[in-house]
């Protein structure tokens, strides 16, 4: 291994830096003056979400897997000296739980085998701290509601048992070789740059695109089922505030907005907002859904100062917005 970096610059690491949640959180670092070094491979990431750093010294892109480590990428990019990385936050994975029901083999290598490559250049590099993105899939449909941190686990897709894999990794990090770690247990985060293109998308950004062209919006279930979405700003600035804190190592913490909707309220609200005539269909239940979801965040006001900003309707509008801004074909 050659040697670390002891001089110079200290940079933030950011997987999957040029996805969805990932550019965000990238803006938000370098508007607070931080050193960023983006990780993708940019298999559902783009470039044009990080098109506003555009020749900014403070921020470095490597295209890279991180399920084959990240040692000699950044070696590569760094000119022969792994960088001082003093935090990590680590948002690279597989996100579809349809899609690990499909492929679980994948969903094991991109997310489980992923995050350990990421654990294990932390322990070695002595990274000062990691944020982990974890996902409301690991908790139990049964539990009581709003879903509290210590509420029951019991994951039902590839997609939720991987991401529960990878926290009991990391307390394993933690405990044998001093990892100083905070997990983020995401609910349904939508905003400008989730692409309706991909068929495993959030359900705002394929409402919101359907409901542009008069499409309809097909519901898989009968649309009582509920959710707690929140806008992704709003999740950049917790996943910052984690980064940022000693408080809130050690801790698991769930990100969202203590209130739910209902998905066919979701539906009738995007049909309203965007002027549309799309109809409201219905399709089978899809596998590893689950019924209800809501967050407790208690634990987020108190250890990372947590307030949500953006409500869902205001949240729709910017999304809708973002995406009548973009070219047709993008």
């Amino acid at each position: 291994m050659s040697e670390i970096a002891t001089a110079g610059e200290v940079w933030t690491l950011v997987t999957g830096g040029a996805g969805f949640i990932g550019s965000h959180t990238v803006d938000a670092l370098i508007e607070a003056g931080e050193r960023v070094v983006v990780f993708d491979d940019f298999s559902t990431g783009s470039r044009l979400n990080l098109s506003r750093w555009a020749g900014c010294e403070r921020l470095r892109t490597i295209e890279a897997d991180v399920c084959d480590g990240l040692f000699a990428p950044l070696l590569h990019a760094f000119e022969g000296q792994t960088p001082r990385i003093h935090k990590i936050i680590h948002l690279a994975a597989q996100t579809s739980v349809v899609n690990s029901m499909r492929n679980p083999l994948q969903d094991i290598r991109n997310n489980y085998i992923g995050t350990a490559h990421v654990l294990e250049f932390a322990r070695a590099t002595s990274v000062g701290s990691v944020v982990f993105s974890s996902s409301s899939s690991v908790y139990c449909g049964d539990n009581t509601f709003p879903i509290a941190e210590d509420a029951t686990q019991l994951p039902v897709s590839p997609y939720a048992v991987n991401k529960l894999a990878c926290e009991h990794l990391i307390r394993m990090y933690a405990q044998s070789y001093g990892l100083r770690a905070t997990i983020l247990r995401f609910f349904n985060v939508f905003g400008p740059r989730q692409r309706a293109s991909n068929p495993y998308s959030g359900v705002i950004s394929i409402f919101c695109e359907r409901a542009m062209h008069n499409q309809p919006l097909t519901i898989h279930g009968d649309g009582s089922q509920t959710r707690d979405f929140v806008f992704v700003t709003d999740v950049a600035t917790a996943i910052c505030a984690a980064a940022m804190s000693a408080g809130a190592r050690g801790a698991i913490i769930n990100i969202g907005t203590g209130s739910e909707t209902r998905i066919l309220d979701l539906a009738t609200t995007i049909i309203d907002i965007a002027g549309a005539r799309s109809e409201i269909r219905f399709a089978a239940r899809q596998l590893g859904s689950i019924d209800r979801s809501v967050a407790a965040i208690d634990r987020a006001r108190a250890l990372l100062g947590f307030r949500p900003k953006i409500d869902l309707r205001r949240g729709i509008e910017a999304t809708l917005a973002w995406r009548t801004a973009l070219p047709e074909a993008a």
